[in-house]
């Protein structure tokens, strides 16, 4: 179990690396064929879009194949797709590679959390939110290491392509290690008499958190700045560390998260990010009246730490109940589905009132993930434990 952890950090790791090259060459992309904002727009639309389309298929196929069978060959696959953007000639064959590029974020990230959380069940402790944290540190490295080439003129072309095939190497590589499928009985539980899927009921409220979960995530990631410039007139050197400390507390946080689980337990845990996320947001909301700079970027660094656990804690609790492959996809949906949204559901508020009052819905689904989150999490923990006493006291299935 020990290699396919560290196989699991790895997949997380370059994965959060090949996303963190990909948007540092937007700038080159967009100069070389000409686009516009406009068109830079479509196309990282289109990225969204058709990793939305393939996360349902990838959950299933993690349920049929097993998550280490699609990680090890469409994971591969979708890191050696940085290729072709680099190569990209015009405007329209780069949608086509954006298309081709989203539908493999979507196999990569359905079939990561998949084995992440099978993971977990296995060690039987707190480990998913470290990976979580991988991925945001890869992100990161990716961006200091496309500073340091363009500093010594390296084209972005090549840097690309470097980054595709070495981490199409490492990636395979990190995949040789990981977890077969569990077994399970005909009766639709495991050895250990866990149950194999959700009920709809719990995967909806599941869903609604973990669209929350992304949105306040996005919230952040699309307008923390950019309220900074406007609202609070930072200028161009101060308005961007609004999402930088953002983002620092939300990978440290998630590099803590484990052992916070483990003395909180789940349900406590989310219930203490669902309120530090909130009261962050309301921080920043506080700072366009008094505060400033200094109290918005308080609230940001609570929103942050709040957040960075919020999805692991979800990903979590549904493995732990038996989630399949396919609830595991439901949820990454939702957080894609969150991401695609929010950006146009507080612009359009922001365009009609202020980027403030636009700022109010993130805060909440803040409130609704600090309030529904503990409920949600106990009631699939419960489900877990009363089907497994039942599956116990039935005895094995016959045969067996």
């Amino acid at each position: 179990m020990r290699r396919a952890r560290l196989g699991v950090f790895g997949c997380f790791a370059t994965s959060g690396f090949v996303m963190g090259a990909w948007p540092a060459a937007y700038p080159a992309i967009e100069g070389r064929l000409d686009l516009g904002e406009a068109r830079l727009g479509i196309v990282l639309l289109v990225v969204e879009l058709f990793s939305l389309c393939s996360i349902i298929a990838a959950g299933r196929l993690c349920d049929r194949l097993s998550s280490r069978t699609v990680l090890r060959y469409a994971g591969t696959t979708a890191q050696a797709l940085l290729i072709v953007p680099a190569l990209a000639p015009s405007y329209q064959t780069l949608l086509a590679c954006a298309a081709l590029y989203g539908l493999g974020i979507g196999f990569v990230d359905v079939s990561m959390n998949a084995q992440s959380v099978e993971l977990e069940r296995r060690y039987e402790r707190p480990i998913v939110s470290s990976f979580h944290g991988l991925w945001s540190l890869g992100g990161a490295a990716a961006g200091a290491f496309a500073v340091l080439v363009f500093s010594l003129g390296v084209g972005y072309q090549a840097m690309l392509i470097g980054t595709a095939v070495v981490a199409a190497v490492v990636f395979g590589l990190c995949t040789a290690p990981l977890l077969p499928p569990p077994r399970t009985h005909a009766n639709g539980t495991r050895p250990d008499g866990r149950p194999v899927g959700l009920g709809p009921a719990l995967l909806a409220v599941a869903a609604v958190i973990a669209f929350g979960s992304a949105f306040v995530e996005a919230g952040a990631a699309d307008w923390a700045n950019l309220h900074a410039a406007r609202v609070l007139h930072a200028d161009d050197a101060h308005a961007p560390l609004s999402y930088t400390v953002f983002l620092i507390a939300m990978t440290v946080f998630r590099l803590l998260g484990d052992p916070i689980r483990g003395r909180l337990g789940p349900a406590r845990s989310l219930l203490a990010a669902g309120t530090c996320t909130l009261a962050g947001y309301l921080l920043v909301i506080a700072s366009a009246a008094a505060g400033g700079l200094p109290l918005a970027w308080t609230g940001w660094i609570l929103a942050g730490a709040g957040s960075a656990i919020l999805i692991p804690v979800m990903f979590s609790a549904i493995g732990a109940a038996g989630g399949t492959g396919s609830d595991l996809a439901a949820m990454s949906m939702c957080g894609s589905a969150a991401f695609l949204i929010c950006p146009a559901a507080v612009g359009y508020i922001a365009e009609a009132t202020d980027l403030t009052a636009g700022l109010l819905v993130p805060t909440a689904l803040a409130v609704v993930i600090a309030l529904a989150g503990p409920v949600a999490v106990r009631r699939l923990l419960r489900q877990r434990t009363s089907q497994a006493e039942a599956a116990a006291t039935a005895g094995p299935p016959p045969g067996v």
